[in-house]
């Protein structure tokens, strides 16, 4: 892994000044869709990462007024600021373009607005997430999330000084005030790394089923706290889901310096929960704590001091005296979907990027409200496919709010746990979350394949997995609108070599082309190749699509898999399933085909 990384990170430069849209708040041409936002140390300037237009907005501060709209690459995740001799800066990770890129502010002359001209472009295979910058050095950290390792780049030459390798599904980072340790969130392993960069060595890991672990913050007493959901293993019913034995809301941190547990508190307040937690920001002074709360659509306000963090066990709710006392605990309706956060200096102004608002909403949290909302443009009237988007990340579909569909299908994705919905009408049958890139035209639907009628399949989905009011036929035709736009993360391009030829010939060869056929690697039809179990109410299993199979973490439809050499030598080995054997140079070479899917 590392060496392909060595040998495919290219670093180039452009001279030009991106072109600017117009800054119009109002302007109707696409869903902006901030997912981030960054403030330059000086706070003269924010700017925010806007996932569906694909591009950077930089606005003036305090005025808030919009300066210029950039183009960047595809799928903006994460932004971050840094000072230089020449000005200010924004670094931005483009996930799907495999890019993160410099933009540099350049102020107009004679009243005009300022500018972002682009600087660097570090090409990055690897699909880079979160950042993290170690200003003294001039050395930046990007989490490469498909090849479960962390890009280290000296800013001074340009260079990809070298990669570390972390758990699976690196996503978001946290440096020490030192800058000798990294944080590093591997939502594919369900916890938390601990990188030394001395030696570039993980000295401490720990899964504690962290699912969509979001963003990581170096608190005032140097420990990182972040946000995170849990599965508890528990079927679907209203009972479990109640006691918050299903999916939960926890706040989690650890220590970078020391391999002591991780500790965690409860976000759930009983009969309103909390649903997808995201953002992240703390004051300088460390007392206080605010997380944006994407699937509830607000805004959570903590003091540090007050939260009864424990290492194991713990309340499956919010302590009471925290819901009774706000000055401990408050909510703040924010409406949209709250992302990524920002504390500014003054330790009570949060800046928030509301993703489905098309806007940047300015927070007064000891007043506990928003006192301005700064729209980034955005078509006034909603799309079809937009309605669904909304409903699709919308945690209030569910039983007393706890989960979305996004909490299981993060953005679209899959998950690294099994799920014991009740999907094939039997109990503790758990079973691995499919991706749904594709759903609308690979039908039928479940591991099973007993759903052939898609809208029935998405009131299910709401009725019977999240347990909410039933939808109505508009909703079900945003649903399905939706997913229909939903892609799968580009293929990292690796190089055809002679292996994943004969790998490609071996696929044919031995029979895994006559189920995993066609454009989407499946061939739409149920097969019993010796997976079941006693007790399943169905025999056989839809054949699964290959698209990015080598980045899922749970294979097969059990999970009993954790990796694509696991799949092949083990339950699914073509041996059993085709009579046909392969031995090891073969198995190698089927593998170096299936990494390029």
């Amino acid at each position: 892994m590392s060496i392909f990384l060595r040998a495919f990170v290219v670093v180039t430069l452009v001279a030009t000044t991106l072109p600017a849209a117009p800054p119009v708040p109002g302007d109707d041409s696409v869903h902006r869709s901030p997912v981030d936002v960054a403030v330059s140390a000086d706070q003269r300037w924010v700017a925010t990462a806007n996932q569906t237009a694909n591009t950077v907005t930089l606005i003036s501060w305090p005025d808030g007024k919009l300066q210029c709209e950039t183009p960047v690459g595809d799928r903006p995740t994460y932004i971050l600021s840094r000072e230089t001799p020449e000005g200010t800066q924004f670094l931005v990770s483009c996930t799907f373009a495999q890019q993160v890129l410099e933009l540099r502010v350049e102020q107009g002359e004679s009243g005009q607005p300022a500018t972002l001209a682009l600087g660097r472009t570090f090409e990055l295979p690897g699909q880079p997430v979160g950042l993290a910058l170690n200003a003294t050095r001039g050395q930046l950290y990007v989490a490469l999330e498909s090849e479960a390792a962390v890009a280290e780049v000296d800013l001074a030459s340009g260079k990809v000084t070298r990669t570390i390798e972390t758990g699976r599904w690196p996503r978001f980072l946290a440096l020490s005030r030192d800058g000798s340790r990294l944080g590093v969130s591997t939502s594919g392993d369900r916890g938390v790394s601990v990188i030394d960069l001395a030696s570039g060595k993980t000295v401490h890991q720990q899964s504690f089923i962290g699912l969509n672990i979001g963003h990581l913050q170096l608190g005032a007493d140097d420990r990182v706290y972040f946000p995170w959901m849990v599965y508890r293993r528990n079927p679907i019913s209203a009972g479990n889901i109640r006691l918050g034995w299903v999916l939960a809301s926890r706040l989690g941190r650890f220590r970078l310096d020391s391999d002591e547990r991780r500790e965690a508190v409860s976000l759930d307040p009983p009969g309103r929960a909390i649903a997808d937690p995201y953002g992240l920001a703390i004051t300088a002074k460390g007392d206080r704590l605010v997380s944006s709360a994407s699937g509830t659509h607000e805004l959570l306000v903590y003091r540090i001091d007050a939260l009864p963090f424990e290492s194991a066990g713990g309340p499956d709710h919010l302590e009471p005296e925290l819901r009774e006392a706000p000055d401990k605990f408050d909510r703040i309706e924010l409406g949209g979907r709250p992302m990524g956060l920002r504390m500014l200096s003054d330790d009570n102004t949060v800046l928030v990027s509301n993703y489905l608002s098309d806007a940047v909403q300015v927070v007064d949290v000891a007043e506990r409200r928003v006192t301005r909302t700064l729209s980034l443009g955005g078509p006034r009237q909603p799309s079809l496919e937009r309605e669904g988007e909304a409903i699709f990340y919308d945690g209030q579909r569910s039983l007393d709010q706890w989960y979305s569909c996004h909490s299981c299908h993060q953005d679209g994705a899959g998950n690294s746990v099994v799920i014991d919905t009740f999907n094939d009408a039997t109990p503790r049958t758990y079973k691995s979350v499919l991706p749904l890139y594709h759903v609308t035209e690979t039908a039928p639907w479940t591991w099973h394949g007993w759903q052939t009628d898609l809208r029935a399949a998405m009131n299910k989905s709401i009725t019977s997995t999240m347990l909410g009011k039933p939808p109505t036929e508009h909703e079900v035709d945003a649903l399905i609108a939706y997913l229909r736009t939903l892609k799968p993360p580009p293929k990292v391009e690796r190089p055809e070599t002679e292996a994943s030829r004969r790998g490609e010939a071996i696929f044919a060869e031995v029979g895994c082309a006559d189920c995993h056929r066609g454009p989407h690697f499946t061939d739409g039809k149920v097969h019993d190749v010796g997976l079941g179990r006693p007790g399943d109410r169905y025999d056989g299993f839809n054949t699964p699509s290959l698209h990015r199979v080598s980045r899922k973490v749970k294979l097969l439809h059990d999970g009993r898999a954790d990796s694509l050499r696991a799949v092949l030598e083990g339950a699914h080995n073509p041996a059993d399933v085709t009579g046909k054997k392969l031995d090891e140079r073969q198995l190698d070479d089927l593998l170096e085909f299936l990494k390029r899917l």
